[in-house]
């Protein structure tokens, strides 16, 4: 997720913050330590595969720029955000640093932009089937802490690839949408974003009204999906 306004950034960090003061997480890290030291590992792990991913496609496309910025690369340090990572640590939900491509490299701007935005989450997705093979294939009931880790890997890699492909600016999704549009609309949606799309994500993502309206979408989704990857 790409933030455009840092006014706009810092509310937000208000925001998610007074969600973790309120959720009782603060209670949940101090009671579980562990546990949240895992979440962060796997969110780390996530988020790196889902940035190399979306630079090694670009440059598979044709656009040197990702690997001239030293984004082709599994090191952490080249994918992290500050602001997405503060909140990876107060409220256990961030983002990477955005992959900058140029679309004059591409051979197809559209279509290539799309399979470099959807490179990310299916990286994500992919990443939760090897480890629901693990988990349903191979015994680890001898191991409680690695089992634990590899539960909380799948289930941050399942959420972030099924979140991100959301059809909502500036969420990969909203890439992939705009590749299936008529020509005639594109920019209309392009000028309706620009202007309201971070408002419309803000709105969809923070439990304003009680429950997230994302929500509503994203858990029938990510059951499904738990549910077929792991056969249960």
């Amino acid at each position: 997720m790409r933030l455009r306004s840092p006014i706009l950034t810092i509310f937000i960090v208000i925001a998610l913050f007074q969600i973790f003061i309120g959720s009782g997480r603060f209670n949940e890290i101090l009671n579980h330590p562990l546990a949240f030291v895992f979440l962060l590992l796997a969110i780390l792990i996530a988020l790196v595969m889902h940035e190399f991913f979306h630079a090694w496609t670009a440059d598979r496309l044709g656009d040197p720029n990702p690997r001239l910025a030293g984004r082709v690369s599994l090191n952490p340090f080249r994918h992290l955000d500050p602001w997405g990572t503060l909140l990876i640590i107060l409220t256990g939900f961030g983002w990477g640093k955005p992959v900058q491509f140029d679309a004059y490299n591409l051979k197809d701007p559209v279509k290539d932009g799309a399979l470099i935005a959807a490179a990310g989450p299916s990286s994500n997705l992919l990443l939760a089937l090897l480890v629901a093979l693990v988990l349903r294939f191979f015994p680890l009931d001898g191991n409680i802490y690695f089992l634990s880790f590899l539960v909380t890997l799948f289930s941050v890699n399942l959420s972030l690839g099924v979140f991100n492909l959301l059809p909502i600016y500036p969420l990969d999704g909203h890439h992939i949408l705009r590749a299936f549009l008529p020509e005639s609309l594109c920019d209309s949606y392009d000028s309706f974003n620009k202007h309201w799309g971070m408002i419309v994500a803000f709105l969809f993502i923070l439990p304003i009204f009680g429950t997230a309206p994302v929500n509503y979408v994203l858990v029938p989704a990510i059951n499904f999906l738990q549910k077929l990857f792991l056969g249960i």
